[in-house]
């Protein structure tokens, strides 16, 4: 490769803009057939956002995160997953996560119809 190769490779990486996956995780909603996942079960389409909040006085489990859709409880984030959102929800870092239904099949059992995935917001 000579310099004016060697130039051209450089720049083409500078000019080109790298996106890291804002990815964070994904899990089946815990306990939906419990709560008022039901009530709310024709709403939840494939896109639409819920909210995750700390429930940091669950007497089964104090890392205990909330699925909520439009003010109904409609499950739980599963135990092995809900330490680092937990944290960091119980801190006030709600507005760094951004939560949506990624996956449904309603021909299935009710704990697993339903998936949520979980962003880092994009805040740039």
């Amino acid at each position: 490769m000579n310099d004016q190769q060697r130039e051209q490779l450089i720049q083409s990486v500078k000019e080109h803009k790298y996106e890291r996956s804002r990815h964070l995780m994904d899990f089946h909603i815990a306990g939906f057939a419990y709560y008022d996942g039901l009530d709310v079960i024709e709403e939840l389409t494939l896109g639409k956002h819920v909210e995750l909040v700390p429930e940091s006085d669950n007497p089964y489990d104090p890392e205990a995160v909330v699925i909520f859709y439009d003010g109904k409880k409609i499950g739980y984030v599963p135990k092995d997953k809900n330490a680092l959102l937990s944290k960091l929800l119980y801190f006030g870092h709600a507005n760094i996560f951004d939560a949506r239904i990624q996956y449904i099949n309603k021909e299935t059992h009710p704990e697993r119809q339903f998936r949520v995935v979980v962003k880092i917001a994009d805040n740039r």
